[in-house]
């Protein structure tokens, strides 16, 4: 761990500081590329622009542009240290929203005082941006600043926290699911947490086909049922009548175990108790809430996922967020609605049961990966993300009216080299 800690704070330091920089698109060698990129030639843009807002489109980067931005209330598992704190992680998923889908960042960190004070100065520079990714902003003030953010704004607006963990987590469960022999209607699903990624991941699972009454949530307290009187709006959704009221109850004939909480949380004694073929996503990161050491000691037919590299099936957000919103500028979406969250949760899963290029195999040591049970969720280095999501999203996009542009005529995309041509 030590040897990490020096790593990155090297990495992070040197040659230079941070992880991005700002590079120019056009030509700056003479005094007419000066002349052109500002005073006199800047002019004629502007007045193109006051004209018909949507020509920014045109003259600016504001249709590759994404803004992440955080109030540091919720960074990583680290918790409240602060906007300033949270800057390395808001720069880093900069550098995945370009490395993997070519869309520029700015990483922008709002000192604020109240939800509705980081609302506000949210909304009066999202006309920058084409689109918002909302990052590390703690629960239950994150449901209220994006749907405020929704609403205000003509762009869209997505808290990857929730949403790209969900789709993530749907498209490794359902295919884990299929695998066990069984389907999402049925399965009895356990979710410890109930912060904004849980509560987020049972609800796009219910819009996939779970059924509500089969998803046991539990928070500090126990199990959130319908006769407790603390719940807020957003727990009280999954609140119905059981005598369920601990960890341990819950899991009794369990299919599936969602873990978004803590490390060491699940004992070996509550996997046991699990159905047969049970499904374990222990999320806590950089510890799960159970090892898969210890899972495959105590199960031998346990399916397992985590949120770890160094394990098979890694529930990783870079999954999603850059091929969703490489799929929503390209149509110019005014939002991510639940639709294209769940075609891009179907185009992960249908992406894991195909043949794995070379390549990818070759970037995870080389041995084959197929679909099965330790290879449940693709690779983020396989290529083919941002052919199949993005497209699957622009496609979702239009099909719900959210869209504001045609198919574009360069998709599918082939890789981010795609991007600007066509």
């Amino acid at each position: 761990m030590s040897d990490l800690k020096t790593a990155a704070l090297e990495y992070h330091a040197n040659p230079r500081p941070g992880k991005l920089s700002v590079e120019l698109t056009k030509a700056t060698a003479t005094a007419r590329d000066l002349s052109l990129a500002y005073s006199p030639g800047v002019a004629e843009p502007v007045r193109e622009i006051a004209r018909d807002p949507e020509l920014a489109y045109k003259y600016t980067g504001k249709g590759n542009l994404v803004a992440v931005i955080s109030d540091g209330t919720a960074i990583l598992g680290l918790g409240n240290l602060g906007p300033l704190a949270s800057k390395p992680v808001m720069e880093g998923k900069g550098v995945l929203f370009k490395r993997f889908a070519g869309i520029d960042v700015f990483d922008i960190e709002v000192d604020s005082e109240s939800p509705q004070a980081f609302i506000d100065t949210v909304k009066r520079i999202s006309i920058t941006f084409g689109g918002i990714n909302l990052e590390d902003i703690k629960a239950p003030e994150c449901f209220e600043i994006e749907r405020a953010l929704i609403e205000q704004c003509d762009i869209p607006v997505f808290h990857d926290d929730q949403h790209g963990t969900a789709i993530v987590t749907a498209a490794g469960m359902i295919n884990a699911l299929e695998i066990a022999g069984k389907t999402l209607p049925e399965a009895k699903i356990v979710c410890l947490g109930a912060g904004a990624a849980a509560i987020s991941c049972m609800k796009l699972l219910v819009s996939m086909g779970a059924r509500i009454e089969n998803i046991f949530m539990v928070d500090r307290t126990g199990v959130i049922h319908s006769g407790r009187d603390d719940l807020n709006q957003y727990k009280a959704v999954f609140a119905h009548a059981t005598e369920k009221r601990s960890l341990a109850d819950a899991l009794a004939g369990a299919d599936v175990f969602v873990g978004l909480s803590g490390p060491n949380l699940l004992s070996a004694e509550g996997l046991l108790s699990m159905a047969p073929n049970p499904i374990v996503f222990a999320c806590s990161n950089p510890d799960p809430e159970i090892s898969p050491e210890l899972a495959h000691a105590t199960r031998s037919d346990v399916i397992m996922a985590t949120g770890r590299s160094d394990y098979p099936n890694q529930v990783n957000n870079v999954l999603g967020f850059p091929f969703i919103f490489r799929g929503a500028l390209d149509v110019r979406a005014k939002r991510i609605n639940e639709e294209m969250k769940v075609a891009a949760a179907n185009a992960l899963r249908e992406l894991a049961k195909l043949p794995v290029p070379q390549d990818v195999c070759d970037a995870y040591g080389g041995a084959p990966l197929e679909f099965g049970r330790e290879y449940i969720i693709p690779k983020p280095m396989d290529k083919r993300l941002i052919t199949l999501i993005s497209d699957a999203v622009a496609k979702a996009a239009i099909e719900t009216g959210v869209a504001t542009l045609p198919y574009p005529k360069n998709y599918p995309l082939k890789s981010v080299d795609d991007v600007f041509n066509g």
